[in-house]
């Protein structure tokens, strides 16, 4: 199985927080670069070796701003070069200000099935200072009209550690998606990335950012209340009922193949990795020219064997020390630094299968770094 990541680079205003690639003046070339991610896609179907494509994911930037037409002639594009699993599972980004019932239905009559919503927050000022497109309002109203179009499948995106949110108003903010009836939510804990606005406000002492207690205890809070309401936490930002899991990121965290096409978007073969050039000009201008628009990296056996120690550790299945003992022969300082970690108990074995602690997830990306070859 595989899976096709689709970054379009289109936004309506730029989010204070977000680094992704995007552009907001993009009407002029906003035809040619759907043609081009559509000429990438026949350019890239030998990449994944004829597996049959299980997810297909629209992500950005926004691209819940295609038209229909768009959306339809870039599946079409898929549907006529690849071999499609029965039930694939097809994903689209959408922002709350996106979501009418006219978009509803016509993603649905080309074959959308999943809806990720960017909720973010649901306090007016939240939304005010990271430039948010929609309102509260809107944000309340859309999974309604989501689930009254037929999209049962569906995520919402929140963010904690905000500043100035209170214990109770992340609670509230839980409990709101909890009432909607979602199936799953993904949380981010909101970081300062240089070259960002909200870099730029922090700097100059407009917004004062909380303490790392602060957002552990609202990590802390989420992990309990979702799971009081029967959600399962299968990754450390994603919490689902069962069935209901992001089958496109789960295989990303499983090591599957995938090829992304569009400006900055990243391929996965196993072996390497592929990126293309982050710029939206250099990549319709070397699609234009049939010229070299990506870079390529090659991964040695301990890229291969920290690669499965960082993306596993993230998930509930954890890290199989066998499957780690195949790529790699395992150094004596990996266990030095296992036991110490189990020791702390940040991380728990079963059989051959270590994962992380509900303490450990505090540390994630910390205890797959010290483990690292």
């Amino acid at each position: 199985m595989a899976g096709i990541y689709l970054h379009i680079p289109f936004c309506k205003q730029q989010c204070s927080y977000c680094d992704f690639h995007f552009s907001t003046t993009f009407e002029s070339y906003r035809k040619e670069m759907v043609e081009s991610i559509a000429k990438e896609l026949i350019q890239r179907v030998d990449y994944l070796e004829n597996r049959s494509i299980q997810t297909i994911y629209f992500g950005g930037g926004t691209p819940s701003i295609l038209t229909q037409t768009e959306l339809k002639f870039l599946l079409d594009t898929i549907r006529e070069n690849y071999s499609l699993a029965e039930n694939v599972e097809i994903s689209l980004e959408a922002n709350p200000d996106d979501l009418n019932p006219t978009h509803l239905k016509s993603w649905r009559e080309i074959g959308i099935n999943r809806l990720s919503i960017g909720l973010q927050s649901f306090k007016a000022s939240d939304l005010s200072w990271m430039n948010r497109a929609h309102t509260v309002e809107q944000a309340r109203n859309c999974v309604q009209l989501a689930q009254e179009a037929g999209f049962g499948n569906l995520t919402v995106d929140l963010i904690y550690g905000l500043p100035e949110l209170t214990m109770d108003e992340w609670r509230s903010h839980i409990q709101t998606v909890i009432d909607f009836g979602v199936p799953h939510v993904s949380a981010y804990c909101l970081t300062v990335e240089e070259k960002t606005a909200l870099h730029k406000l922090v700097a100059a002492g407009k917004i004062a950012m909380v303490s790392d207690d602060a957002q552990s205890d609202q990590f802390l809070m989420l992990l309990e209340v979702l799971e009081e309401n029967g959600f399962l936490q299968y990754e450390i930002s994603n919490f689902a009922k069962p069935g209901f899991e992001s089958q496109h990121n789960g295989n990303y965290w499983k090591g599957e193949w995938y090829v992304g096409v569009g400006p900055s978007a990243h391929s996965f073969n196993g072996t390497s990795r592929r990126w293309n050039v982050a710029n939206n000009r250099k990549y319709l201008t070397a699609m234009a020219a049939d010229d070299v628009y990506f870079e390529t990296e090659i991964l040695s056996p301990e890229n291969q064997f920290n690669e499965r120690v960082m993306t596993g550790l993230r998930t509930t299945m954890g890290v199989n020390l066998l499957e780690l003992e195949a790529i790699y022969s395992i150094p004596a300082a990996f266990y030095d630094k296992l036991n110490e970690f189990s020791n702390a108990n940040w991380i728990q074995q079963r059989e051959d299968v270590i994962y992380l602690s509900k303490e450990g997830r505090l540390r994630a990306d910390y205890i797959a770094s010290e483990l690292f070859i």
